[in-house]
């Protein structure tokens, strides 16, 4: 158990019980490398010495985190200071519903502050005198969990007497990734149980060139684990990983054809998971032990056949997109992209292209509140006027798009692909991307089959187990 100050204590109520591990351990990040816009000249929130220091909290799905950051204008770059959270694990069989993970937060966001202040400001009675601003998850995400957090917010906003700072989760997710991986202006990958787009930067805003068109691809993925009863602990998408680890050049698990749903540049996965869950139905699958005859498949088998599956559709759409934008590096982010395979799938194609991979391991891929902190720090210095909000504007939404945030902190600079001018909820009826695999793009109702000896095959259907299966 660790020392907490006496001073914490007055104001967040009795310690309970934290863990002393760091959760903040990397150096520092230049800016430099990120081609943002250069900095205004030090706002009043800074502190005396010049730097400013912002505390994030999220909470939009079953992770509630506390992050501080700190900007040093001495060295020009960025820190984490701290980043602790707790995950809200639920029942084997069942998945994470609003209220009680609502109460999950309530009953720890005052613990993380603590730990949070405490590990960032080690030696301080008084931690709260550092911090410039609190920032938090406006939405996207849950309505219960987003309000528990942004009442814990706008509570120690008007303790302290600091700005409020309301940020757009999948702008934290994006911003949080080029800063630790130093990445300046990547095709981004956002992927995670509650969110599935492709992502490119556009004349100050962050277009979406595709996206999910029914569910995300980390709620197909723990809803399938319920299905074939793998634990939520540490979390089901991760559980699948295992399974899915198990195939080996020595001992190959079976490859089961799964439906392929590519659309344009969109994707979808109901219809899959539909699919994979009538196979767990058939005589021949086994639930548990080992195969006695060929006709038999196990969990392993799904696991692998369906990581391969989604991958190589959103690796393909990938690809598209960076074909479109000229671009040559990915970023990777949200929290299925701490997927070892889908990391390695994507970097196969980025270096077919000659590009680079951006990826992040679970730290900053799983929503936590550093990066809540960073685009807060973002907002708070560029004073961006759709992020510092006064407390009458700080109701949460659950439905708040990427493209709907202007990105005050980069250049405005215009890309030359046609549609990424307008953001797509400003669209009518969106044209096809122009790029070369979209220009093939099926009727719908008769999709061709596409093959990796076919040289037009993108490199995602290359690197699939078994691609001359695959029917778009």
């Amino acid at each position: 158990m660790s020392h907490v100050t006496a001073a914490a204590q007055s104001y967040l109520g009795n310690p309970g019980t934290m863990t002393s591990r760091a959760t903040a351990t990397d150096p520092p990040c230049p800016i430099a490398p990120l081609g943002n816009l250069p900095l205004p000249p030090a706002s009043r929130f800074a502190n005396p010495d010049g730097k400013t220091i912002v505390l994030g909290i999220e909470g939009s799905a079953n992770k509630c985190g506390v992050g501080v950051l700190c900007h040093d204008p001495a060295t020009d770059t960025y820190q984490t200071l701290s980043n602790p959270r707790k995950t809200y694990v639920s029942p084997k069989g069942c998945g994470f519903l609003p209220k009680e993970t609502a109460w999950h937060h309530q009953a720890h966001v005052v613990q993380l502050v603590r730990a949070a202040l405490h590990e960032a400001f080690p030696d301080d009675d008084r931690p709260e005198r550092h911090i410039s601003a609190i920032a938090f998850t406006l939405g996207p995400g849950m309505g219960g969990p987003l309000k528990s957090c942004a009442i814990a917010a706008r509570t120690l906003s008007l303790l302290w007497k600091v700005p409020l700072i309301a940020v757009n989760h999948c702008i934290a997710h994006i911003e949080m990734g080029r800063v630790a991986t130093q990445a300046s202006d990547p095709v981004v990958l956002y992927v995670s149980g509650g969110n599935t787009q492709v992502i490119a930067y556009s004349d100050g805003r962050y277009r979406i060139f595709g996206e999910t068109i029914d569910i995300a691809v980390g709620n197909c993925l723990d809803r399938f684990a319920r299905v074939v009863g793998l634990s939520n602990d540490p979390s089901p998408g991760y559980n699948i990983e295992l399974e899915a680890r198990k195939h080996t050049h020595d001992n190959p698990l079976k490859f089961m054809e799964l439906p392929y749903v590519v659309k344009g540049m969109d994707v979808s996965f109901s219809g899959l998971l539909t699919f994979i869950e009538e196979l767990t139905r058939k005589k021949h699958f086994v639930r548990d032990g080992l195969k006695e005859t060929d006709e038999q498949f196990t969990t392993a088998d799904l696991c692998y056949s369906l990581q391969e599956t989604i991958f190589a559709m959103l690796v393909e759409i990938t690809e598209r997109t960076m074909a479109h934008c000229g671009q040559s590096s990915v970023l990777i982010v949200g929290g299925v992209g701490c997927n070892k395979r889908l990391q390695q799938m994507m970097a196969d194609m980025v270096s077919d292209r000659g590009g680079t991979l951006c990826a992040m391991d679970h730290r900053y891929c799983i929503d936590n509140g550093a990066m809540i902190a960073q685009a807060g720090m973002f907002g708070l210095q560029f004073g961006s006027e759709d992020m510092c909000v006064k407390m009458e504007d700080t109701e949460c939404t659950q439905r708040f798009r990427t493209d709907a945030v202007e990105v005050v902190w980069r250049p405005r600079t215009r890309g030359e692909h046609a549609f990424a001018c307008e953001t797509k909820s400003q669209q009518k009826i969106r044209p096809e991307a122009t790029g070369s695999y979209c220009r093939s793009s099926p009727s719908p109702g008769h999709p061709p089959k596409r093959r990796a000896d076919n040289p037009a095959a993108p490199a995602a259907l290359r690197n699939c187990a078994n691609p001359s299966s695959i029917v778009r």
